[in-house]
């Protein structure tokens, strides 16, 4: 890995644990419901971000699977959390 890779990887990771904590932030102080789940739903996307420079990083296969899981949970959670705040239940 070159050094500039090495770098741009290095300064990715930190400005992605930024914008978590922020989102972090967001997510304890939103004033309503509707932004406390956008503030959760761009933090699973941070996350999968994260898994995927690792991934970059150390070579390693392993990372990009996390990523899919994150990806796919993420999104099933993200529905869930939507139908809940619509309709005010999950299951009908």
């Amino acid at each position: 890995m070159t050094g500039l890779l090495a770098n741009a990887l290095l300064a990715s990771l930190f400005i992605l644990a930024l914008s978590m904590a922020l989102a972090l932030i967001r997510l304890f102080l939103g004033p309503s419901a509707q932004d406390r789940v956008l503030a959760l739903d761009y933090l699973y996307i941070l996350g999968m971000l994260m898994m995927l420079v690792l991934g970059i990083r150390y070579a390693s296969d392993t990372y990009f699977e996390g990523a899919l899981l994150i990806a796919l949970f993420g999104f099933v959670g993200s529905f869930a959390l939507a139908k809940f705040l619509l309709r005010g239940e999950v299951i009908e």
